[in-house]
């Protein structure tokens, strides 16, 4: 059977466009790789019920669309008319196979990931990435750990440190490494995020959580786990100006996020630099890839929040199914939505000062051991490039080919992060691939 829609991804934006393609008549097919539908921004514990608008979303789509959960989509390829979704997950009364789905559209709605920076120590255990730590959190009702600093840039700390203290853990501070006034520069794009900052706010004020400005951690301490961390005093370009250290058992942090545009790529949609420089897929006002038949909504086409990528996600699921103009208050409104992500991303760039904060034998790919001394010596080798570097020194060739050290390393390597061109898009095993695909009804 081929479908009209294949939609990738059971977040905000795919749950959204999916939806509004399948109310249009179109037989639709959702896949993600999680137990659950909500994506990362509303993931929610096994028996617990997501925000309340989302499962509306949610048991409408059920009603209307088939939706596979626990398929891991690693590659998408096109045929003839139609394209085929190649994918490893549950099969309906089969365990784990190998499975593919065939439909005439595709919308890539496949969210994005954190963005860590190296410092020394940060391959110890109980130290992982913001998101991490709400995942544990809001999908398993699991604490990272006892005391914990929440550290890095960007308003996502804030609900992440909030819904630790909120759930029993002593947060030890919030340390956002960028100064100045946030979107004080933007007063009537903040106004709408008002409440909600201020939310956050009372919940840390409440527990006496600090909250510090121009301050990163910059190392974590320990022989076997996490016992402590360092604490810098910032610059704007955030060089160290002073130092104190801080016991606490887990540490959290994330600087901004990275698209997941693999399969994209994949396709050959055309790239576009976002506002902090990170490769994002291109699209037009009805989110059409420069691929036809392919489209993209949501983080994939840059990074702006729940609200952004529904809305993005109702755009494309009424372009595809042809259900005459898009609605200007849509526009308007994703105009509207776009425009803040802009302004929040300006408000909070990553500064080259963080390169000072590494040693010589501070990991830059922990996947393959790479510390800084041999990535300078590949260099001085003659390599130029991230492509280079990755050659000579094998940073980003381990198990995440390069989605947690791919933006660092090409800050060392002094130029923009570059589109990633992966033919197997998710880690998978041989053994997986190796079985004969399921067609899946």
């Amino acid at each position: 059977m081929i479908h009209d829609l294949a939609v990738i991804g059971g977040g905000p934006a795919g749950v959204a466009g999916a939806l509004t393609a399948a109310l249009a008549g179109l037989r639709v097919v959702l896949l993600d790789g999680g137990p659950r539908l909500g994506g990362q921004y509303f993931r929610h514990a096994h028996g617990a019920e997501p925000e309340p608008r989302f499962a509306r979303q949610s048991h409408a789509l059920r009603r209307r669309a088939e939706v596979l959960l626990k398929h891991q989509v690693w590659a998408v390829s096109r045929e003839d008319d139609a394209f085929t979704v190649h994918a490893h997950g549950a099969m309906h009364g089969h365990g784990t196979a190998r499975a593919e789905v065939r439909a005439r559209r595709v919308l890539i709605a496949t969210g994005a990931h954190d963005r860590p920076l190296p410092f020394p120590g940060w391959d110890l255990p109980g130290v992982l990435t913001a998101g991490g730590a709400q995942a544990l959190l809001k999908g398993e009702r699991v604490l990272a750990g006892r005391r914990i600093a929440v550290a890095g840039t960007g308003p996502f700390l804030l609900p992440v440190a909030a819904g630790l203290a909120g759930a029993g853990a002593e947060v030890a501070g919030v340390f956002e490494a960028s100064g100045g006034l946030g979107l004080g520069r933007h007063p009537i794009m903040a106004l709408g995020k008002a409440g909600e900052a201020a939310g956050y706010a009372w919940a840390l004020a409440a527990r006496r959580v600090p909250y510090r400005r121009n301050h990163a951690v910059i190392a974590a301490h320990g022989e076997h786990e996490l016992r402590a961390v360092t604490v810098a005093r910032l610059d704007r370009d955030w060089n160290v100006l002073g130092t104190e250290e801080l016991e606490c058992d887990a540490l959290a942090v994330g600087y901004g996020f990275v698209p997941q545009i693999e399969l994209a790529v994949q396709l050959g949609c055309l790239t576009r630099p976002d506002t902090d420089g990170t490769p994002v897929v291109d699209v037009d006002a009805r989110q059409r890839t420069s691929v036809p038949g392919v489209w993209a909504a949501g983080e994939p086409t840059g990074v702006g929040g729940w609200e952004l990528s529904e809305t993005e996600g109702r755009v494309a699921g009424l372009a595809i199914a042809a259900a005459g103009e898009v609605p200007g208050l849509l526009l308007r409104r994703r105009a509207r939505l776009r425009a803040f992500a802009a302004a929040l991303q300006g408000a909070y760039p990553v500064r080259p000062g963080w390169q000072s904060w590494l040693a010589q034998d501070t990991l830059i790919c922990r996947c393959e051991e790479v510390p800084l001394a041999r990535v300078r010596e590949a260099q001085e080798l003659g390599a130029t490039d991230a492509r280079s570097i990755k050659l000579l020194a094998r940073p980003g060739m381990g198990w995440c080919q390069g989605r947690m050290c791919g933006y660092a390393l090409a800050c060392l390597a002094g130029e923009p992060q570059q589109p990633p061109r992966r033919p197997i898009a998710q880690p998978i095993s041989l053994g997986a691939l190796a079985e004969p695909p399921q067609k899946e009804h």
